[in-house]
């Protein structure tokens, strides 16, 4: 028995997803943070059988190979241990006895129309500064934004006046994709463009070495939904996170769930 969960539709009309036709094979994006855990982010991933996730520090994603696979959840109980709390993704069922902690809905885009290009004032962000990164994210909020998410991709900010007041970079990775992540900007920043000129920058980097960039956003964030609907992507996916409780004992939530 397994409880269902239903996404509720982001408040911003959408175009639909393109129509399927047949019963072709799932799409490595409908998945991708397993695709990445178990491709070119191996060296990241905490794995036990069919459940994954990326080491604490450095993003709090879990994935499943088959999320609508018993074993897997139970291999998931192992990897995250009793009592803990996790973010999982791509999952449309939760097993009665996991507690849903809390949910939200969320789209994948692509870029199909995307034009891309570096910009001048953009500048490779290193670890040493992490610190100011962990600052911006605090401040807007783009999502989760660990102390080693750095070491995930590319990085990279625009300053001024030598302040770090916006940036974008690189997270997920599933074989011929890049995600694009951590888009933000300072509150008093904003209005510049800034955002796209670095979605711009990080999206001209991943097609160079021949990767498709897509990205994720919260259902409810209309202005960024616009924003990048705008700049080229297209809706693909229509998806839900869930924060779940594995049963039995008291653990604390994982760093960044």
């Amino acid at each position: 028995m397994s409880t269902e969960l239903q996404p509720p539709r982001p408040p911003l009309p959408l175009p639909a997803p393109a129509p399927s036709t047949g019963r072709a094979a799932p799409h490595l994006l409908d998945n991708a943070a397993w695709a990445a855990l178990t491709g070119p982010h191996r060296r990241f991933a905490e794995t036990v059988g069919a459940a994954a996730r990326y080491q604490p520090d450095v993003a709090p994603f879990v994935a499943l190979a088959d999320p609508a696979s018993p074993a897997a959840w139970d291999d998931l109980a192992v990897l995250v241990g009793r009592g803990g709390e996790t973010a999982v993704t791509g999952v449309t069922s939760v097993p009665d006895n996991w507690e849903t902690v809390r949910s939200g809905s969320g789209v994948q885009l692509i870029a199909t129309a995307l034009r891309t290009a570096r910009d001048p004032e953009a500048v490779r962000l290193t670890p040493a500064d992490v610190p100011e990164m962990l600052d911006l994210v605090s401040r807007t909020r783009p999502g989760p934004f660990l102390p080693r998410t750095i070491e995930l991709g590319a990085y990279w900010g625009i300053r001024r006046g030598g302040r770090l007041v916006a940036m974008a970079g690189e997270r997920l990775r599933p074989p011929g994709h890049t995600e694009i992540s951590a888009v933000c900007t300072d509150a008093g920043h904003r209005g510049q463009g800034l955002a796209t000129r670095l979605v711009r920058h990080v999206a001209h980097g991943i097609r160079e070495r021949g990767d498709t960039p897509f990205l994720h956003a919260a259902g409810e964030n209309e202005n960024a939904i616009r924003l990048y609907l705008s700049m080229g992507f297209t809706l693909r996916l229509r998806n839900l996170f869930v924060v779940v409780r594995v049963p039995g004992g008291d653990a604390p939530a994982a760093p960044g769930a």
